[in-house]
């Protein structure tokens, strides 16, 4: 129904500070997140939506927004003969309101004033810390042919991790009768849906939220009126919506692949899924393209390097002995007899002329030195990692913090733009 993408305006929210995934926010938002070497966690939802011809899209944003707005302005141009767009909405304070964003539906509500210069019937709101492919298109077909008010795009789960969403029980007809946020383990069976007889058979009986709405504008507005001091979705909005009988709120069963990137370790975990033999998310597809910013650059160079589940990402120089089960983001530059084993190296933001190579130290230059190990380690951008450094990750690893590095469930996290000296040892070495 090509009507309800022409009539459909999408609403990207960009979260909060961003707590669970620092150190990489402490210095961009989480949809500015590298993520697969070479994108950015903000194009999978924009990508999803290009994908299905919606393409009136705004990112709503709050802190750290800088590298985000930078990336969104080299990446998304359309015709200007079209009426496309990405744009930055930014929290602001105004005469009506002094308050930054207080949450999913606050940020919304402060950002109708925006759309209210649109055309549009429909709103679809997505989150920008996700990974996954949807046809939003068919989403919002479901939603209009359903006759539905909102619609609340879910997905099967089984009882351990339905106690971490907000889990819908519905009907035969996917109308959407209660919801709860998060039940513990006590009541969770009480919240088993219909389901597939693929989901059925393995026990993910309960439809959690993903956290993506379609809503009719009007009522959209009318909730935001009724509950003028509500400031999410997941735990007001829905939840009022669902129980005012006079409204249709249904569910939309999503069973393809879907992570939501909120920590250090879900993040990790995501990343180097990727580097398999037949990921759940695919990267190479001719139709479902996942868009970025086109830097030009140059092929990967690699020099006497085994590899194995590796994703090298353009521009690299590796000398690296070995590279397994990781990631290599742009610019990446690795020396002699290094390690890289179950590692995301986020790359460089630019290349160093060959006079700075002259000039600096041997070991101070951007990216990893020679005879290195690194392994259960992320290596955030602009990084100088000296020579015979070991940087092993482990699970029995204790969180800590210091000026260069963090570890965080077992997971080495070294930050953006720090030097690491020749010799080092970090982790379990």
């Amino acid at each position: 129904m090509e009507m309800s993408q022409n009539n459909t305006v999408a609403l990207i929210l960009g979260g909060g500070v961003g707590s669970r995934l620092y150190p990489l926010t402490q210095n961009r938002s989480k949809p500015a997140v590298p993520i697969a070497g070479k994108y950015r966690l903000i194009d999978i939802p924009i990508s999803n939506c290009i994908n299905s011809n919606i393409r009136r899209i705004f990112v709503l944003t709050m802190f750290n927004s800088a590298s985000l707005n930078k990336h969104i302005k080299n990446t998304y141009h359309f015709d200007i003969f079209s009426n496309a767009f990405v744009d930055i909405l930014a929290a602001q304070q105004t005469p009506d309101n002094q308050d930054w964003f207080q949450g999913t539906a606050d940020a919304v509500r402060q950002s109708m004033s925006e759309l209210k210069k649109l055309n549009y019937e429909y709103i679809l709101v997505l989150s920008g810390d996700q990974l996954y492919q949807m046809d939003f298109a068919a989403f919002m077909d479901f939603h209009v042919e359903s006759g539905a008010d909102l619609s609340v795009a879910t997905i099967p789960v089984n009882a351990q991790d339905a106690t971490s969403f907000g889990i819908m029980k519905v009907d035969k007809e996917s109308v959407i009768q209660n919801f709860v946020e998060k039940p513990d383990k006590q009541e969770v069976g009480e919240w088993k849906s219909v389901v597939s007889p693929n989901m059925k058979k393995e026990k993910k009986e309960f439809l959690a939220s993903m956290g993506i709405y379609a809503f009719h504008k009007s009522v959209l507005e009318e909730l935001f009126e009724e509950m003028p001091d509500a400031n999410d979705f997941g735990k007001e909005i829905i939840p009022h919506a669902v129980n005012d009988n006079a409204r249709k709120v249904m569910s939309y069963p999503f069973e393809g692949y879907w992570t939501d990137i909120g920590s250090i370790s879900s993040f990790f975990e995501a990343n180097l899924k990727l580097s398999k033999y037949l990921p759940e998310y695919h990267l190479y597809d001719n139709a479902k393209k996942l868009f970025t910013n086109a830097r030009f650059l140059a092929p990967s160079k690699l020099f006497n390097t085994k590899v194995n589940m590796g994703l090298l990402s353009d521009g690299c120089i590796c000398h690296a002995q070995e590279v397994s089960h990781s990631i290599l983001g742009i610019r990446s530059r690795v020396g002699k007899d290094t390690i890289i084993r179950e590692s995301i190296v986020m790359g460089n933001d630019y290349y160093q002329t060959l006079d700075d190579m002259t000039e600096l130290p041997d070991n101070k230059l951007l990216g990893i030195g020679n005879q290195c190990i690194i392994e259960r380690t992320i290596l955030d951008k602009n990084v100088r990692i000296g020579h015979d450094v070991h940087i092993i990750g482990d699970p029995s690893l204790t969180d800590i913090e210091t000026d260069t590095y963090c570890i965080r469930e077992g997971i080495i996290i070294i930050k953006k733009g720090a030097f690491i000296p020749n010799g080092s040892r970090i982790g379990k070495v």
